[in-house]
């Protein structure tokens, strides 16, 4: 369930953004820059959160009244391993202690659907969280960690549970539109899983950034998945990224190594929260994706 602080939206005195050079906090920033919203952006070459002098350097940059968007961490394609897990641990723990001397009025903490159990169908809010991998074990103790801290201070915190997130700037090469838009685009074999029959929601970058700033305006605070509400599977996705790249794409289908498993949401939650928003369809996320891969650099 969300609660707002303010029912009638009013941007908060600053946004300070944890990530702010990676793939959903570079469209973040720019995101409110276009609506005239006063950010500090913040990378690991300002912060590195994983050292322990990140606490007094976090405390420094953070006034009053700030609001945080906490987005910082090393993500699976930079380990999957117990060590990687242990270092974002660790970027937790300081954001925390940071947070604990601060006067920050607002915390928003991007976490993953990947908290949840990998069978669950359909996923909602309170889904029980049992997490397979690493990576989605490191967002479930973030989140408890952020939860026990703030609720001391009674300080909202919003965790937002993104689904499969795509967009011209991701450089993750993840499985799915983003892999598959540049595949298609340099003229090479798509390859997919099976005859790619999984389905999954898959999420436009942009749309994040709107319902981040939703979260800020209306000093929102609770736990809500960020998903459309319907899954393609992944030829469909294929297909789709072919067809608005323009280019008769070659698609091969490998041998299956696991089970085929489908993931849904009930976003009835959302529309509760934000009662006019409205997701990017498929096809135009893809086709505004296709446009910034091809434009100028």
């Amino acid at each position: 369930m969300i609660a707002h602080s303010h029912e009638t939206p009013r941007p908060p005195a600053r946004v300070v953004v944890l990530g702010a050079s990676g793939f959903v906090g570079g469209v973040l920033v720019d995101h409110l820059a276009k609506m005239d919203i006063e950010i500090l952006g913040l990378s690991s070459a300002d912060i590195d959160l994983c050292r322990s002098d990140a606490v007094d350097l976090l405390e420094i940059q953070l006034q009053e009244g700030d609001a945080l968007v906490f987005v910082s961490a090393l993500t699976p394609d930079r380990g999957k391993d117990i060590r990687t897990f242990m270092k974002n641990l660790e970027m937790g723990e300081h954001v925390c202690a940071a947070l604990t001397n601060s006067a920050c009025s607002h915390v928003v903490y991007v976490s993953s659907d990947a908290v949840y159990d990998d069978d669950a169908n359909p996923v909602i809010e309170s889904t029980p969280c049992n997490p397979s991998s690493f990576h989605g074990l490191m967002h479930l103790a973030r989140e408890r960690m952020l939860s026990a801290t703030l609720s001391e201070a009674q300080v909202p915190l919003l965790i937002l549970r993104p689904s499969l997130l795509y967009g011209a700037r991701d450089t993750h090469n993840g499985y799915g539109p983003n892999r598959f838009l540049r595949v298609v685009l340099e003229g090479r074999l798509l390859s997919l899983f099976g005859e790619g029959e999984e389905k999954r929601d898959h999420v436009f970058i942009e749309d994040l950034s709107r319902l981040i700033e939703l979260g800020l305006m209306h000093k929102s605070n609770g736990v809500l998945n960020v998903a459309t509400g319907t899954s393609v599977g992944f030829m469909e996705v294929a297909r789709a990224a072919a067809e608005e790249a323009g280019v008769d794409a070659d698609i091969e289908c490998l041998p299956r190594s696991q089970p085929i498993s489908h993931r849904h949401f009930d976003v009835t939650s959302m529309h509760r929260a934000y009662p006019s928003f409205v997701y990017t369809a498929l096809s135009e996320g893809l086709r505004k994706t296709v446009s910034q891969l091809s434009g100028p650099a």
